[in-house]
């Protein structure tokens, strides 16, 4: 696919960027550029392959779903500028 220069110019605009007029005609050929390399990746056949969330398989960490001590909500709100009927106060912000 080809981008020309006044679709280079439109897609700087959208994304809010300045670019100068005789800097268009090298912006239209990275743009065309981008569009054919995924125009090749669309001809790979990936029947049957996984989809990866890594280069190497790893496995999460995950940490033991453990009951812990509970009952700290004074200590907590010990550390409040303002705290009030056991939660933080904070000031208004919509009326």
């Amino acid at each position: 696919m080809s981008i020309d220069i006044d679709t280079a110019r439109r897609v700087a605009k959208l994304a809010r960027i300045k670019v100068e007029e005789d800097n268009l005609p090298a912006l239209a050929g990275e743009l065309s550029n981008i569009l054919t390399f995924m125009e090749q990746l669309n001809e790979v056949d990936v029947e049957g392959v996984e989809p990866m969330t890594s280069v190497t398989p790893q496995r999460l960490k995950r940490r033991e779903d453990v009951v812990t001590e509970g009952g700290m909500q004074h200590k907590i709100l010990s550390n409040a500028p303002d705290a009030r009927e056991g939660f933080f106060a904070v000031p208004k912000v919509v009326e």
